[in-house]
């Protein structure tokens, strides 16, 4: 269902057109901040937002900050390279996976797209502001931008109910662009149309994520501060903390010609390690604080690290300096962060993703919507080991069969790791006695 806010309010969704009746709790005050209106940080009503100003994170992290750039990239590279299939599901264990035809919608979910910039949107959102939400508008996935979405949450049908009753539930989400000019109207989505993907919660929040970007805001504002120091120091000619001292005969509107004079003539890369020259009375001494004295980029380098870490990428896979020296740089080292990334992070969060994408396809019976990593590249040098169990496999599937089981029922009691459901599929005769006594005889006397 798909309905304008409203008392009574008519919807469309995709195509079809009716009345939609709302319960008092959905009256329009409330969007406005009425009584009741539950924004972030104040868990008196029943509504939730991103808790974070998104456009600032966008704007001052994402598109500002270097190793935030970086970290985002290095999650979101790998990410996009999935696919999604259907997994069939034997006695609660996972079994072989296939395509479908249901999985169009997820291959091109809007115009010119693939599932790669659906997973990368995915991803940007998830990060930067702790949630994705999508629908699907006349056959397509519609990304909804995070922080114009609010989640209504209360008791069904319960005037004035509280978010945080036992038998609460996300009743919908309101969709209101904001800060535009001629904003639409809000839009209710109602939770079966609405794709909310959130792999890491918010503690304070019944429903909504939680960016990894939150618990280092202070690093990030650190990093930029750093950067910005960096920035100065070259603005003034290299050249730092400078004191320049008068004699007590010298005015202060002389003072403030000369001050002048001087910016002009030293700072700013185009002026550095020019001679300086100083008038009567003056006398310029340097505190002597450079990079070397503060041990700039070990300062630097630290904050590029906890960043990092947060990320769940690690300095070495964000390719900051701290991961790219010494020991680090070993195969071993590299293919062992490579391996905790790709265990860590990358894997918990596509199985996020298929579950929350789940609700856009219809999976055949007993199967499930599940992410297929065969073909990413990232994960590709961990061959041998695939090769390694494959190879492991085929010895099994051969002691099998020779103890006479059915090869169709080995190989799928194989591959989902269950040999249960070799149960009832022996062929009732072993090893050297597969071809049934007498059988050789036959066969000659049939000649």
């Amino acid at each position: 269902m798909l309905g304008t806010l409203g008392r009574k309010s008519s919807f469309s969704s995709l195509g079809q057109s009716g009345t939609w009746s709302q319960g008092p709790h959905w009256q329009r005050e409330m969007l406005n901040g009425g009584n009741g209106l539950w924004m972030a940080g104040v868990p008196q009503g029943r509504s939730e937002t991103i808790e974070a100003n998104f456009a600032d994170v966008v704007t001052k992290a994402y598109k500002q900050n270097g190793p935030i750039f970086a970290c985002i990239l290095a999650r979101a590279m790998p990410f996009s390279e999935a696919r999604f299939q259907f997994q069939e599901i034997i006695d609660g264990r996972p079994g072989r996976l296939h395509d479908g035809e249901s999985l169009s919608i997820l291959e091109s979910p809007w115009p010119n797209a693939t599932t790669g910039e659906l997973l990368w949107r995915m991803e940007q959102d998830a990060s930067l502001a702790g949630n994705f939400y999508a629908t699907v508008v006349n056959g397509r996935i519609r990304r909804l931008r995070p922080d114009w979405v609010t989640i209504l949450s209360g008791v069904p049908n319960v005037e004035n109910s509280s978010p945080y009753a036992l038998d609460a539930e996300v009743l919908a989400y309101i969709y209101q662009p904001r800060g535009v000019s001629n904003p639409p109207r809000p839009v209710l989505l109602t939770p079966d149309r609405v794709v909310h993907y959130s792999p890491i919660p918010d503690p304070e929040a019944q429903w909504r994520g939680m960016s990894w970007i939150q618990p280092i805001v202070t690093d990030v504002l650190a990093d930029n501060e750093a950067t910005g120091h960096k920035l100065k120091f070259f603005e003034n000619g290299t050249t730092t903390n400078m004191v320049v001292t008068y004699d007590a005969s010298v005015g202060a509107d002389a003072v403030a010609r000369f001050k002048a004079l001087f910016d002009a003539s030293h700072t700013g890369t185009r002026n550095a390690y020019k001679t300086l020259h100083l008038g009567g009375g003056a006398d310029a001494k340097s505190l002597n604080a450079d990079w070397k004295t503060i041990d700039f980029k070990a300062t630097q380098g630290a904050g590029e690290t906890r960043i990092a870490a947060a990320a769940g990428v690690g300095a070495i896979i964000a390719r900051f300096s701290e991961g790219l020296q010494g020991s680090s740089l070993n195969a071993g080292n590299y293919a062992a962060a490579k391996r905790q990334f790709g265990d860590m992070t990358l894997r918990p969060l596509w199985r996020t993703a298929a579950g929350a994408l789940s609700k856009f396809v219809k999976p055949p019976p007993k199967h499930r919507l599940w992410y297929d990593d065969r073909d990413v590249d990232f994960l590709k040098e961990d061959r041998k080991d695939q090769i390694e169990i494959i190879k492991a496999n085929a010895e099994v599937i051969k002691s099998l069969v020779d103890a006479g089981y059915q090869p169709d029922a080995v190989i799928d009691a194989v591959e989902a790791g269950d040999l249960s459901r070799l149960n009832g599929k022996h062929t009732g005769l072993y090893s050297v006695q597969l071809r049934e006594p007498g059988a050789d005889e036959a066969a000659a006397n049939s000649k």
